[in-house]
């Protein structure tokens, strides 16, 4: 999809936001400094992997699982339509909801997409969580006080407070140069975040990363380049072990998969999957097989930790974007799906467990 590619991540015990905050619509703060060094609620306990790799506290240990679907063919059930375009959703388990951005047609000068969060309360509850919000992929951070979003107005990472709506930077370039526009994001336990910068919503901007769409990595503050060498690369997600990256190459039509090291750098590359179908948004369950949206064929596609193909989840009939597992026990999963302007939430239950964004 040429709108939004994915999704989503955790922020860390300790992710550094860097200096501006951003008037929202909603209230917002005084310009600051953030830092998150909190060790959150639901981390405390618990011996983080080396790696770190789940987010503490979303999958039990010492359980084993089976198969993770039903049946090898599902069909998901539509809760509400007639939205501009949905993307990015992510479960909120301490006020039992979910966000997800909803992105409008490009407009002003510099031909931007408008996008706002909405918010799902089960069962039937939508509302607006921030206007003019700016995001496409969103995640929960750790300590569960913010969403981090990558944000395409401001061409950056950033973060929302959930208790008042202001908004701070985590990334706000590379090098100095502007990235294109963030789409997706992945942060493992300990802080150490990853996005993809596809130029899907750059718009008429210019393009200072010279023709390159990239994934990057934000550690301490710093952002670092993890490959320049995709094209167009959308969603991304980390195994539950902390040891892969996966990253789907939207117009390359194929998932690569990165060694991750302790430290947050990457090493070798590898073709986790030859896709078909355009691969958006992802998230894992808690036994590391991976859900793909596909933009193409309505489709998501789930795979194996070893990359083999175990079915399939119908939502829309094109236009399959993001995906994400909520719920109290974090066993069903919502995809965002459909057309333009009639882009809708779906949900399905599954077997096992799985991450919120």
């Amino acid at each position: 999809m040429t709108w939004r590619p994915t999704t989503a991540a955790l922020a860390g015990l300790c992710l550094a936001l860097s200096t501006a905050t951003f008037s929202t619509g909603a209230a917002a703060a005084p310009p600051e400094t953030l830092r998150v060094t909190d060790v959150d609620a639901h981390a405390a306990g618990g011996a983080l992997a080396s790696p770190p790799g789940t987010p503490p506290g979303v999958c039990p240990t010492g359980t084993g699982y089976g198969p993770p679907l039903p049946s090898s063919s599902l069909q998901a059930t539509k809760i509400q339509s007639g939205f501009s375009f949905l993307e990015g959703p992510v479960w909120v388990a301490d006020g039992g909801y979910l966000l997800m951005s909803d992105m409008a047609a490009g407009s002003g000068p510099y031909n931007v997409q408008p996008s706002t969060i909405r918010r799902f309360t089960p069962p039937a509850t939508f509302d607006t969580f921030i206007a003019n919000a700016g995001s496409n992929g969103l995640a929960l951070s750790v300590d569960a006080q913010q969403i981090i979003a990558a944000t395409h107005d401001q061409r950056n990472v950033s973060a929302y407070r959930l208790s008042d709506r202001s908004r701070s930077t985590v990334a706000a370039n590379y090098q100095g140069r502007a990235f294109n526009s963030p789409n997706d994001v992945a942060v493992r336990s300990d802080g150490v975040a990853y996005f993809t910068d596809p130029n899907f919503q750059r718009g008429n901007r210019s393009d200072q990363m010279n023709g390159r769409t990239s994934v990057f990595r934000v550690s301490g503050g710093q952002v670092s380049l993890v490959d320049d060498r995709l094209r167009q690369p959308n969603g991304i997600a980390l195994s539950p072990d902390g040891t892969a990256l996966y990253v789907g190459a939207y117009s390359e039509n194929k998932i690569y998969k990165y060694a991750v090291q302790p430290d947050g750098s990457t090493g070798a590359r590898s073709v986790f999957v030859n896709y078909l179908g355009g691969p958006d948004g992802v998230t894992i369950d808690c036994a590391g097989n991976v859900y793909w949206a596909s933009g193409s064929d309505g489709l998501v596609h789930v795979y194996s930790p070893a990359g083999a193909q175990l079915g399939t989840i119908r939502s829309g009939t094109s236009g399959t974007t993001n995906v994400a597992f909520g719920g109290p026990d974090r066993q069903t999963l919502y995809i965002t799906s459909g057309p333009r302007n009639d882009s809708g939430l779906y949900s399905v239950r599954l077997n096992i467990p799985g991450y919120p964004y």
